[in-house]
């Protein structure tokens, strides 16, 4: 299933990502070193042309592989809470670790 058309729909990170081959994507962080290979299991959907199989929930023996690139950190998100007429004010802010990887083989 390495044809150019051919993609998958990954659960990764509690999200679900449409990946193909040779494309970047930033995932929730996976442990492991930039440039260790690493397999992802979970997957939803695998389409190739017409060809199409949809798991329940997850497609049997498939497997998409990735290569890590890079880990690092999101934009922060600033939390502001705030009661009016109290002089209660709480900032907080937050940084999502991530991890980029590159889509090897479906």
């Amino acid at each position: 299933m390495s044809t150019q058309t051919a993609y998958a729909i990954i659960a990764a990170g509690g999200k679900q990502h449409r990946v193909k081959v040779g494309q970047r994507c930033k995932f929730e962080k996976i442990t492991g070193e930039p440039g260790e290979s690493v397999e992802l299991d979970k997957v939803l959907l695998l389409a190739s042309g017409d060809n199409i199989q949809v798991g329940a929930p997850f497609v049997s023996n498939a497997k998409v592989t990735a290569k890590i690139v890079s880990h690092g950190r999101g934009d922060k998100v600033t939390i502001i809470k705030m009661r009016r007429r109290k002089g209660y004010r709480r900032k907080q802010g937050h940084r999502q670790d991530f991890t980029e990887v590159e889509i090897t083989k479906i």
